[in-house]
């Protein structure tokens, strides 16, 4: 006997709403329709039917865990058949299966989605800019004004389906004669018909073209951010929705600073003897000035200063990343024989043991 809740993929203590869910999902899925060149199809479909009919009836199920069987005669009788059972979940036998055909016109073919990329400098990703793109796509016809006729003849109501889009046909099936529906070969689903295709786009309402478009980039993007334009991408077909733009940005290098999310990062250089006494150093800015920033006695290297609220503005938000000083101390390599005996009596005072001199060694 078959195990009609595991076919359900229910438990034995499943709810009515837990069965009429679970068939509803496993009917979708397992659709002849959906399922083309699957000669199995069927029959696995006609065995999930089988099971909801007999869990769903509350006397057909106490009879079922009792250990009754049925026979053919005993199913479906609820229902009146499985287009019954169709119909109350579906509206409409197979072919109101969503997804698999059901009554109205198919939509319009909306335009497809453009992708385009737009390079900016640092500054300019920070603060905002508007910048023109120009991209090849589908541009509305002008000619037709995207009807897909030629002017003076509008399209019509396609008579094969009278406008709704889908007909129906019967098909044998090993379930008996089932409804299916698909589009009208006719109109392709759309309801109506162009007998009088336009010139220029010859009835498909759009054309190859190029489009211009202002982009206003906020400040605080980065490399990897997408900005979406919805309906200024490929027209669509005969009037249907456009697509959608969407612009990546891509943030070229500044030799000043590195990002690192809001945050900037720049490195200066400083003598050793800068650093030993401290002193001042001007910082570049991202807006183009500079800040003098001390810096004070007995520095070591790559020591970070941090200057707040001096980084990148943060996108579509109060506030501003910082901007971190490194610093690096330059070990002269070149020295004078003056400058070498001035550091050497500087290190006997210190008391500490560098190398020997060696002829040539700071000299080339």
């Amino acid at each position: 006997m078959n195990d009609y809740y595991e076919i359900l993929g229910v438990d034995r203590g499943a709810s009515q709403d837990e069965i009429k869910k679970a068939f509803r999902r496993l009917a979708r899925e397992t659709h002849p329709d959906a399922n083309p060149g699957d000669p199995e199809a069927e029959h696995r479909f006609r065995a999930i039917a089988e099971a909801y009919e007999v869990l769903s009836d509350p006397q057909k199920r106490a009879r079922y865990d009792r250990g009754e069987t049925f026979g053919g005669q005993d199913l479906f009788s609820q229902f009146g058949g499985l287009e019954d059972i169709l119909q109350q979940f579906f509206g409409g036998g197979f072919g109101g299966f969503g997804g698999f055909g059901g009554a109205g016109r198919r939509a319009p073919e909306r335009g497809a989605d453009v992708a385009v990329r737009v390079d900016l400098e640092l500054v300019d990703a920070a603060f905002g800019i508007e910048r023109d793109v120009v991209f090849g796509t589908q541009v509305e016809c002008e000619h037709c004004g995207g009807v897909g006729s030629e002017p003076g003849h509008d399209p019509v109501t396609c008579p094969t389906c009278g406008g709704q889009g889908r007909v129906q046909a019967a098909r044998q099936t090993l379930l008996g004669t089932m409804m299916t529906v698909t589009d009208c070969p006719d109109c392709n689903g759309s309801g109506r018909r162009i007998d009088h295709p336009c010139s220029v786009c010859s009835g498909e309402g759009r054309h190859a073209g190029e489009r211009k478009l202002t982009v206003e980039v906020p400040g605080g993007v980065e490399t990897g951010t997408r900005l979406r334009l919805s309906g200024k991408g490929a027209a669509g077909r005969r009037t249907a929705p456009a697509g959608d733009v969407y612009v990546e940005i891509q943030v070229v290098e500044d030799e000043r600073f590195q990002r690192v999310g809001d945050d900037l990062h720049h490195r200066v250089t400083i003598g050793f003897t800068e650093a030993t006494f401290g002193t001042e150093v001007e910082v570049p800015l991202l807006d183009g000035e500079s800040e003098t920033l001390e810096i004070p006695r007995g520095t070591q290297p790559e020591t970070v200063y941090r200057l707040g609220r001096k980084g990148v503005p943060h996108l579509q938000r109060r506030g501003r990343g910082d901007l971190l000083v490194h610093v690096e101390v330059a070990v002269p390599t070149d020295l004078a024989d003056d400058e070498e005996e001035a550091l050497r009596t500087y290190a006997d005072i210190r008391g500490e043991k560098p190398a020997a001199r060696k002829r040539g060694l700071f000299r080339r």
